[in-house]
């Protein structure tokens, strides 16, 4: 069983606490490794490291710092296999879903060590003679990434590319649940010519390292994937020092599928849309508005795609479609919200109950029908494998529910009429809109959300952006006589 150590200036090092933390496999409920349960002490350290390497590092030819984002994407590639299983053992996403979030990494650590030559400036005209204005974009400084444990290859890619070529130097914090690819990663970067202290890792929970880290004076953006409430934390302690706060936080997606859709194709994708990571990821599919006139018909085929999903542990059945849930407390979560929504009226249609494993957090894919507005499963994040189901009578009125959220990420709708999918896009107030296909974002577009669903985003150019502070220059000179 592998015990970790923090990852400080190039370095392994011991925490000052002498407490740890156990990591389980939520396939098989067993201690796969352990971390440090470290110490704002230990968070320090790693601030004062990615501080000090800061200079040389921003200072460093884009195209440089390109070639090491590239190299990064390289080795992650030599080693899939290695991420793919330690994935599987620790996340429990299904072997399919595990192989595309790897390769997405790879994918993203190449895209992004393109944009060493695209960070551009602007000079623009200026009201008086003989002076320019000169726009500059330069690295925001050091940057703190709290990793989630959704997605931990993935999302550590999207925050270590853009943070690095960029020129930002990084404190990276896992979920205390998924910490064992990251430490993986950390191999990654003492092969890949990246200065000591321009990467480090720290372990831990997030209500000490992550705190210690979104307050620390030197630390000027906390690049956050997590909850709401995690968000709203970041958001108070960043405050005392003005930082920049990047956060992507829950999602309640609605699917709307008019009576002019194509409801294989809709089943197709609002299925995947859900059942992906065991419905742990915050652009799934929350909740569906369907229409009446083919309600029946819609609900009867996705029920049956529901039960046909097969359930394993990934790690054994390359041909499970969907893993367990993170762990005992989340299972717990859903089903609890599971028992109040039908409490309140609602009615299973299958599912309803955690899976019949004798070890493992598995929960059984469940659609709802005969659900409120108002209720808590229509307005609240579940984060799993079940859906709530409603019906409409026009499209205004499913756009009005949809749009009946605190939350503001992604979207979708299923129609054959462009008219009415430029209805609904032109009508919902989301960061995302998907149209006829499942929800999952593009590298090259930009993932951001509404409302309590977030602040920045990330991917492309404007989250290349995100990493950026702009410096405006006004150079007055001598004219020729």
């Amino acid at each position: 069983m592998k015990k970790h150590q923090h990852y400080i200036n190039g370095q392994y090092v011991q925490s000052t606490s002498n407490e740890t933390i156990e990591i389980l496999n939520p396939s098989t409920e067993e201690v796969i490794s352990t971390i440090p349960d470290g110490t704002e002490e230990d968070a320090n350290k790693a601030v004062e490291a990615a501080y000090n390497a800061l200079k040389e590092w921003e200072n460093k030819p884009a195209i440089d710092r390109g070639r090491i984002v590239r190299k990064l994407g390289d080795k992650l590639a030599e080693r899939r296999e290695d991420f793919i299983r330690l994935l599987l053992e620790e996340q429990g996403k299904s072997y399919e879903q595990a192989v595309g979030e790897v390769d997405t990494a790879i994918d993203y650590f190449h895209y992004m060590s393109e944009w060493a030559r695209r960070l551009e400036g602007e000079i623009v005209p200026s009201d008086r003679s003989n002076e320019h204005i000169m726009i500059f974009k330069k690295p925001i400084g050091v940057v703190a990434g709290i990793v989630p444990w959704n997605f931990p290859v993935f999302i550590l890619a999207r925050k270590v590319a853009t943070a690095l070529v960029t020129g930002c130097t990084l404190v990276l914090k896992p979920s205390k649940q998924t910490p064992n690819t990251m430490m993986e990663f950390a191999k990654i970067i003492d092969e890949a010519d990246i200065p000591a202290g321009v990467v480090n890792i720290v372990l831990g929970t997030g209500s000490e390292i992550g705190n210690v880290l979104a307050s620390h004076p030197k630390v000027r953006m906390i690049s956050m994937t997590g909850s709401v409430g995690a968000g709203e934390k970041v958001m108070e302690a960043a405050s005392k020092n003005m930082a920049k706060v990047n956060l992507e936080l829950g999602g309640k997606a609605p699917a709307i599928v008019t009576e002019n859709a194509d409801i294989d194709l809709a089943v197709k994708h609002i299925k995947t849309s859900r059942i992906t990571n065991a419905g742990q990821a915050c652009n799934n599919a929350e909740r569906v508005y369907v229409h009446e006139s083919i309600a029946d018909e819609f609900i009867q085929k996705l029920v049956k795609a529901f039960k046909d999903t097969k359930l394993g542990n990934p790690a054994e059945d390359h041909d499970a479609d969907m893993g367990p849930l993170i762990s005992e407390d989340r299972l717990k979560t859903v089903h609890e919200m599971v028992e109040k929504a039908v409490s309140q009226g609602a009615k299973i249609e299958t599912g309803g109950q955690r899976a019949s494993f004798d070890k493992g957090y598995f929960y059984e894919p469940t659609i709802l029908t005969n659900v409120r507005q108002d209720m808590e499963i229509i307005q609240e994040e579940i984060f799993g494998p079940v859906l709530p189901i409603m019906t409409y009578r026009t499209l205004e009125e499913a756009i009005e529910m949809s749009n009946d959220s605190d939350y503001g990420l992604s979207s979708s709708v299923y129609t054959e009429n462009i008219h009415e999918a430029m209805q609904v896009i032109d009508g919902l107030k989301y960061g995302e809109t998907y149209v006829n296909r499942e929800n999952f974002e593009a590298i090259q577009g930009y993932h951001a959300g509404l409302r309590k669903s977030g602040l920045g985003g990330a991917d492309g150019k404007h989250g290349v952006e995100d990493f950026l502070v702009t410096h405006a220059v006004y150079l007055e000179y001598k004219g020729l006589k």
